[in-house]
């Protein structure tokens, strides 16, 4: 865009393109709503005390926006983001042409100090900076509101019809929806249409003004020159501070002191902005790329993939093998009186050769004991023992407790357990197929507590002249619908309270 005004009037190398201004204008208006978001973040967290700050937001940043831009205008000669750009503001001589290079070339300082704004420019500017915005903003805000229900009722839209009686605030407000719904349509149109047509202009240098607003008050955007660095070095020096006589030491140079806070605290503090903006874009952009990309997950991965948790300890689990007592000692199924005969025989004689001696305490330990079954988790509601499954072992970290295959999909219940998710889903809803045939009788047990269910079940029934063996297990077992399918614990929430695994 340089080029093209170039080929036409001579290059400026003090007029910025238009993408430029583009540029600038897009950053200054992400800033309201990035700061609205901020602080709506934080009124969740605390809306006591900033739920009146965020209901009042368009005000209070305008007030703040107006403090800021003021200061910027008067040291650095441009707006908050315009000086992020190296862009100012300047006022346009009334000559022919509006240009003076030769003045510009051969006394820089002095036609700085002559397009300097005045008083009565930054106000100006301050008007279509600020107040323009916040204007804009309330108007739209209120169009949403107010002109579609126009548009969805119609001509038969009489909701807010104006009473004989109406009070001064009530004819006010009418006569405001009524602006809304039938001229601010026009007005918002001109609005643009009036920005594209100086854009376009500005673009092929026909126009000094890159908007109709600018035109109005005579001030257009500028780079920054050498002298103007020179000017805003000088400027943002901290003036001294005169002692005041009489004056303890250091009560000038305090931070309390009202002169020297509106002299050296208050101007710093604006200044900072500057530094405190493209920080803020950058960790932005670095958040953005940290969310979008991938290297997150590939560095958690990377960190806990020398791991090995083993799975969790829950009290109240009975163990799978307990350990026979060494006081006990084998007994055969013999009589009183066969065990005594045979004692007296062992006693008075030697033992055959054929005959094996009975071994001694210190060697029944290295005799193989049989592990004792361990008890079923009992439902302290129905007081009857809960279908569960093996506990995982070091072995079988990596399978799914109840389909016994390579874990899919991750999912964990609230004991700590993983399973498949699919697994625990049906286990939790109590239709998984584990489940329906342990509670039909077609499978044996889990942990083989059920195998003397079974014994018994089957001497019950060949006590009572009956050939089957099995049977259904309603109304005697719970199928751990709604529990965890290791502890047989409750799991909160149902199929709710299930959480999967991110691996």
């Amino acid at each position: 865009m340089e080029f093209m005004s170039s080929l036409q009037n001579g290059f400026d190398d003090h007029k910025p393109s238009l993408f430029e201004l583009l540029s600038e204008q897009q950053l200054s208006a992400l800033i309201p709503p990035s700061l609205r978001y901020l602080l709506t973040i934080a009124t969740h967290r605390n809306p006591r005390y900033l739920l009146r700050v965020l209901n009042s937001f368009d005000e209070l940043y305008a007030l703040l926006m107006l403090a800021v831009e003021r200061h910027y205008l008067k040291t650095y000669g441009g707006g908050f983001t315009e000086n992020f750009y190296g862009l100012k503001r300047e006022r346009v001589l009334r000559i022919k042409g509006g240009e003076a290079p030769r003045a510009r070339i051969g006394a820089p300082t002095v036609m700085r100090e002559t397009l300097q704004l005045r008083n009565r420019d930054i106000w100006n500017n301050l008007a279509i900076m600020v107040g323009l915005p916040y204007l804009k903003r309330k108007l739209d805000e209120s169009y949403d509101i107010h002109a579609p229900q126009a548009a969805i009722l119609g001509p038969n839209y009489n909701r807010d019809a104006l009473p004989y009686d109406a009070t001064i605030r009530r004819r006010i407000m009418y006569y405001y929806k009524w602006f809304l719904r039938n001229i601010y349509p026009s007005v918002n149109a001109a609005y643009y249409f009036s920005l594209l047509a100086f854009n376009l202009a500005y673009l092929f240098d026909n126009s000094k003004y890159s908007s109709p607003f600018l035109w109005l008050i005579g001030t257009r955007i500028r780079r920054l020159s050498e002298a103007d660095h020179r000017a805003i070095t000088l400027a943002a020096q901290p003036p001294e501070v005169p002692s005041r006589p009489g004056a303890r030491p250091g009560q000038a140079s305090s931070m309390f002191n009202p002169l020297t806070f509106a002299t050296t605290v208050y101007p710093r503090l604006l200044s900072s902005l500057k530094i405190l903006l493209p920080t803020s874009i950058f960790a932005l952009k670095f958040l953005e790329w940290w969310h979008a990309s991938d290297f997150a997950t590939l560095l958690s991965k990377k960190a806990t993939e020398g791991l090995d948790l083993p799975p969790p300890t829950i009290s109240g689990l009975p163990s799978k093998h307990a350990p026979l007592p060494t006081s006990e000692k084998p007994k055969a199924p013999a009589s009183s009186s066969q065990q005594s005969t045979t004692t007296n025989t062992v006693s008075l004689s030697s033992p055959p050769a054929s005959v094996q001696p009975i071994s001694s305490p210190t060697s029944a330990s290295t005799v193989p004991s049989k592990p004792v079954k361990s008890s079923p988790p009992i439902s302290s509601t129905s007081l009857l023992p809960i279908h569960t499954v093996p506990s995982p072992t070091p072995a079988t970290s990596s399978l799914c407790p109840i389909c016994m295959h390579p874990i899919q999909t991750a999912t964990s219940a609230q004991t700590g357990f993983v399973f498949c998710y699919t697994c625990i889903f049906k286990w939790v809803d109590g239709s998984h197929d584990r489940q329906i045939a342990f509670m039909e009788g077609k499978s044996g047990g889990e942990e083989g507590w059920d195998e003397d269910e079974d014994d018994s079940e089957e001497e019950e029934q060949s006590h009572n002249g009956k050939e089957t063996k099995g049977g259904s297990r309603e109304g005697k077992w719970e199928s751990g619908k709604g529990r965890c399918a290791v502890t047989g614990r409750r799991v909160l929430g149902g199929t709710d309270g299930l959480r999967r695994v991110m691996v």
